[in-house]
């Protein structure tokens, strides 16, 4: 099969999922074409002499329009990769814009099948918003196939949108070999003392991840034990985490990493994972974290509870409790025994219902079946 990629090339979720994905039908002998207006963020250390193969798509400045027009030079990019590759199908991985310019590239050519992977905020962000939900409703409904990351995003689709094609629910993988535990003290010396808990929590810090309240429970850990916390990415709320660290006074316990590709790094050497956010539609980082036998702390919200098994790989807490979710974390981490049986049983949630091994042959299975 001749397969073309739509994805966000920077590190959320979405793009983090399509890119794997992409690699895997690659690795399994099919061509596959990724198109973007920058390489995806987990494809740039990944040789491409033999594919999967990236096309960029540029931007075009003309002093009669205010803005440019991504979706268009996109699904012309795409209608080239199309006619000169003989893609067969076209996965685009969020409904605005990549599944709109897959239905404009297979109107301009003819030819290619649409599949479009609803991820969470395409839908219940974007999508909804009034300049975009007839677009994000047409994407959904003139798609040929169309798949969600969990039940509870496929169902708020069809509620939100009062769309009646049928959806998929294929939920997302995590490379176990990749995200695995490290028991090398030096690489934990990095971060912490020998007697320190250490705690990690990765987002965009968008709003909705509520990272203000990551350090909030982190404090009240702190008040009672040896702890460190490690806030990996950046986003518009990451000021307001760093003003509170130094409000609740443990800002030097605290340390902001940034962005990097290599998240496994510190997953692999952290205790607990702490995700309070109000929205997630799967909560990926949160698997991610489980295959390195890191117990999660998290809001029972959304996707998350299919995911993480509450008192069995970590403790799901109401949106907001703060106070539960600070106990949570105490318990477990003080704790030896549960704690050994939470890491133990994450690290086996993830093998047993998330390995790319069970993941993958559902998409090739979708695709096969659009072309048939």
């Amino acid at each position: 099969m001749n397969i073309a990629v739509l994805c966000h090339a920077s590190a959320g979720g979405s793009g983090v999922v399509a890119t794997e994905l992409g690699l895997l039908v690659a690795e399994a002998g099919h061509s596959v074409h990724f198109i973007g207006n920058a390489m995806p963020f987990r494809l740039s250390n990944h040789k491409l002499s033999d594919g999967p193969y990236f096309h960029q798509v540029g931007s075009y400045a003309y002093a009669l329009f205010d803005q440019p027009f991504p979706e268009l030079a996109q699904a012309n990019v795409l209608a080239e990769v199309i006619s000169e590759h003989g893609v067969d199908i076209t996965h685009a991985h969020y409904a605005i814009p990549h599944a709109t310019s897959a239905i404009h590239a297979r109107g301009i050519t003819g030819r290619t099948r649409v599949m479009t992977t609803l991820h969470g905020t395409d839908v219940t962000l974007v999508g909804v918003d009034r300049a975009f939900r007839h677009s994000t409703k047409y994407a959904i409904e003139r798609s040929d196939r169309v798949t969600a990351v969990s039940h509870f995003l496929a169902d708020q689709t069809r509620d939100l949108f009062d769309v009646d094609v049928p959806i998929d629910v294929i939920h997302n993988f995590v490379d176990t070999d990749r995200f695995t535990r490290n028991e090398d003290p030096r690489v934990r010396a990095r971060f912490a003392h020998p007697d320190e808990a250490i705690l990690v929590h990765v987002s965009n810090f968008r709003p909705i991840k509520r990272t203000h309240e990551v350090v909030e429970i982190f404090a009240r850990v702190a008040s009672e034990m040896p702890a460190r916390l490690l806030m990996i990415g950046d986003g518009p709320e990451r000021a307001r985490a760093f003003e509170l660290a130094q409000a609740l006074g443990v800002l030097g316990r605290v340390q902001f990493l940034g962005s990097f590709p290599d998240v496994e790094t510190v997953l692999s050497i952290a205790d607990l994972f702490v995700l309070p956010s109000e929205k997630e539609s799967f909560g990926l980082v949160a698997l991610e974290a489980m295959s390195c036998e890191v117990p999660v702390v998290a809001s029972d919200i959304g996707g998350i509870p299919e995911v993480v098994a509450s008192g069995e790989t970590g403790v799901l807490c109401a949106l907001g409790d703060i106070d539960g979710m600070a106990h949570a974390a105490l318990s477990i981490l003080s704790d030896s025994p549960t704690y050994r049986r939470m890491a133990k049983a994450a690290r086996q949630r993830a093998r047993d219902h998330f390995h790319p091994s069970l993941i993958l042959p559902r998409y090739l299975q979708a695709y096969e079946r659009l072309l048939t």
